[in-house]
């Protein structure tokens, strides 16, 4: 990315989070594959029905490189995918294991996957020496595995890698949910309701920030936008008429036209500001050359989009980047010419780019978006708005211990309205209150983190905090959308350097703390929640909440687009069973009867778990019975009528 990320991070960190307080495989046995389940009382149903099997690989001394004898005594890898460790699903790949050892030994090893149950186990021998021994592999189970290892002699295990903790070595498998929900036609490539932050360089012979830091990424994610840097301060930072409009400005990797640019225009040069210095906080020295680079920045968009873009109806534009007080760009000169900054980028933009949306303000939390529009929508801001771009944090640290429904049954009234689900009604009747019908809402930066004040180690993360965090992820993401949020941007895409840890989606491999651009990640269970996700609810438009959920239950009902089949995803939340002190639970769960068809009818619906595995479940009298925990699920139904008679759309939402 052309942004200094190391401030993008500190600022959304400055915003969000003020204030906030390896599994052991020696008891694995038997055959080379053997699946268990782990016991749970009163757990929740359990939807994926596939498995993985795993068999030891002949080996060719012959065709081995020669291995270092320095080194961990035992190693775990699964060579062979295209640089993201995800794997598609039923088809085969390896385990490799790197040993060196003074004598003959034994591997004993198990696949664990999100919630900790035994998938598959097994032991290996092994020769003397330093030796690389692989298992051919086999899934029909989509979801995030953890791999762990031991020598049977020694002890050793598995040592960390980077920010991933000891113990353990991740990979993925992607979902196929081709059977259930056929592939969208999409009239406009900017129907694609997710997006991303982060770049990672995983072809071979690719280093930060040299070559194409999306893909594969986020073409095998599901996320089909990313920011495109047309800041002032970045394209003419020492003098006026330097930057000329046309296709050979898109950066390469945007060319293929399957990642979607966001358009960046915050932040005005040095020469340019009444300070002296680049800044984000003033209104420029000159609005005449300011109108000037944004005519030539709409000229720009406009002609890039008619040849690479052609099937995209409009371009977006992010006018400011969390202008805050206390971010790290905040806005220090008066409303009147805030709205001013905006009334000169939309009459520029507009005069040359016919298809332009602009948007704003972009703050750090949702509440704050919403409070500076009823601030300055008066004054006229809502006359140069196309629509509204967020940052949707929501909570005094986003983290699996501060989840998004965490103050909704606060007794509290003002604490409960920061619940996220009431953040994002609260927007959308401000933005129907101000805004023109149809105005669109992208939610351009949220993600979450490990609880503040914990630290990448050896130890830490534990598998219950890596549970918790894909599951707050995903739910943060399914409120946006379900809330009325056009499009959302998940940060970020392998652990970040700044505190506090944990914001990727992937380990980061090489680096220890963490950084920018890497080239070696694993993925989390967020990952492959995230790729589950985005293969069910992209492609849709909102339908809305679902009215007769009781308290601490949450359902959000999508209809894939040209009339398509309903996708409702729905969890449950409880405080008591969800925080630091007791753990995450995997296991607490409550019962609850979605209705998916017309009273007295009976059928089948389709229910996939978090990770994208399907089940097929009977309904009787219109109503399927189901049993929720806190990591989502996705019933899919046919019946769109009966659904919308028991949901309440996002205020002013009129889909896409």
């Amino acid at each position: 990315m052309r942004r200094l990320l190391a401030c993008l991070v500190w600022l959304m960190v400055a915003a969000c989070n003020r204030t906030q307080a390896g599994d052991d495989a020696s008891g694995t046995t038997g055959s080379p594959s053997t699946p268990a389940t782990k016991a749970a009382s009163s757990a929740p149903m359990r939807i994926a029905t596939g498995s993985i099997a795993c068999e030891p690989q002949a080996a060719s001394p012959s065709a081995a490189p020669a291995l270092s004898a320095k080194g961990a005594p035992i190693e775990a890898d699964t060579p062979g995918s295209d640089g993201t460790r995800m794997f598609k699903l039923d088809s085969p790949f390896t385990i490799a294991f790197t040993t060196r050892t003074s004598a003959d030994d034994t591997i004993v090893w198990q696949l664990r996957d999100d919630r900790d149950a035994v998938r598959a186990s097994g032991r290996t021998k092994v020769a003397s020496g330093a030796r690389t021994t692989t298992l051919q592999c086999r899934s029909t189970l989509a979801g995030y595995f953890a791999l762990s290892a031991k020598l049977a002699r020694t002890g050793d295990a598995l040592p960390v890698r980077g920010t991933r903790p000891a113990g353990i070595a991740t990979f993925g498998v992607l979902p196929d949910v081709s059977s259930v929900l056929p592939p969208v036609v999409y009239a406009r490539e900017d129907q694609h309701r997710f997006g991303g932050q982060g770049t990672n360089y995983l072809a071979p012979g690719q280093a930060c920030c040299d070559g194409d830091g999306y893909r594969p990424l986020y073409t095998d994610l599901g996320l089909s936008w990313a920011n495109d840097n047309r800041n002032w301060y970045m394209k003419e930072p020492e003098r006026a008429d330097t930057f000329k409009p046309g296709v050979d400005t898109l950066a390469p990797y945007f060319r293929k036209g399957d990642i979607m640019r966001l358009i960046q225009l915050d932040g005005i040069p040095g020469w340019a500001s009444a300070t002296g210095k680049a800044t984000h906080s003033y209104l420029p020295a000159s609005e005449t050359a300011y109108g000037s680079y944004m005519r030539r920045v709409g000229t720009d968009s406009s002609l890039i989009r008619n040849e690479y873009f052609p099937r995209q109806a409009n371009n977006y534009y992010q006018v400011t980047w969390e202008p805050d007080p206390d971010s790290g760009l905040p806005w220090r000169d008066s409303d009147a010419h805030f709205v001013a900054l905006y009334r000169a980028t939309y009459e520029a933009i507009h005069a040359t780019d016919p298809h332009a949306v602009v948007m704003g303000p972009t703050n750090a939390s949702v509440r704050e978006n919403t409070r500076w529009l009823k601030r300055l929508a008066p004054l006229g801001l809502a006359r140069y708005l196309d629509g509204v771009a967020i940052h949707g944090y929501y909570d005094i640290g986003c983290s699996p211990s501060h989840p998004p429904e965490r103050l909704t049954t606060d007794s509290d009234p003002a604490k409960a309205a920061d619940a996220l689900p009431a953040a994002m009604r609260e927007l959308r009747r401000t933005m129907a209150q101000y805004l023109k019908p149809g105005a669109k809402l992208f939610a351009t930066e949220t993600g979450v983190s490990y609880d503040v004040g914990t630290s990448y180690g050896p130890d830490y993360p534990k598998q219950d905090v890596l549970f918790a965090h894909g599951a707050v992820v995903a739910r943060t993401h399914l409120i946006m959308l379900g809330e009325g949020a056009d499009t959302t941007f998940i940060f970020y895409s392998s652990d970040p350097p700044d505190p506090p840890p944990g914001y990727g989606l992937f380990f980061n491999l090489a680096e220890t703390k963490g950084g920018y651009g890497a080239s070696h990640i694993s993925p989390k269970p967020a990952a492959m929640a995230v790729a589950a996700m985005t293969r069910l609810v992209d492609g849709t438009t909102t339908l809305g909440y679902l009215d007769d959920v009781p308290t601490g239950v949450y359902g959000y009902a999508f209809q894939r687009l040209n009339g398509g089949k309903v996708v409702t995803a729905l969890w449950t939340h409880n405080n008591a069973d969800w925080n630091t002190s007791s753990g995450f639970s995997e296991t607490y769960s409550v019962p609850y009867s979605l209705k998916v068809d017309d009273d007295g009818a009976s059928g089948n619906v389709t229910v996939l778990d978090t990770m994208g595995n399907a089940a097929t479940m009977p309904y009787h009298d219109g109503r399927v019975a189901l049993r929720l925990s806190e990591s989502p699920i996705y019933v899919v139904s046919t019946n769109a009528s009966a659904m919308k008679s028991h949901v309440t759309a996002p205020a002013g939402y009129l889909g896409r």
